[in-house]
């Protein structure tokens, strides 16, 4: 989850964001991207990958513009 902290987002917002998400993409190869609110209800979108083995939250930040149309 190192890489999803490089926006200055905390651990807690990431979280929630990914425990309450609006929308979900499924990108492929693993990969999806979602848009969730912090506690503060600012919107993130915030990417993982999945395995067999683990989920990884690889990219979290402030909502772009075409994640919200």
């Amino acid at each position: 989850m190192d890489c999803a902290f490089k926006h200055g987002l905390q651990r807690e917002d990431i979280v929630h964001a990914y425990r309450n998400p609006f929308r979900v993409w499924d990108l492929g190869d693993g990969f999806t991207m979602m848009i969730g609110a912090n506690s503060a209800a600012i919107i993130l979108e915030v990417g993982y990958v999945e395995s067999d083995v683990a989920m990884v939250i690889v990219h979290a930040m402030r909502a772009r513009e075409k994640f919200l149309r």
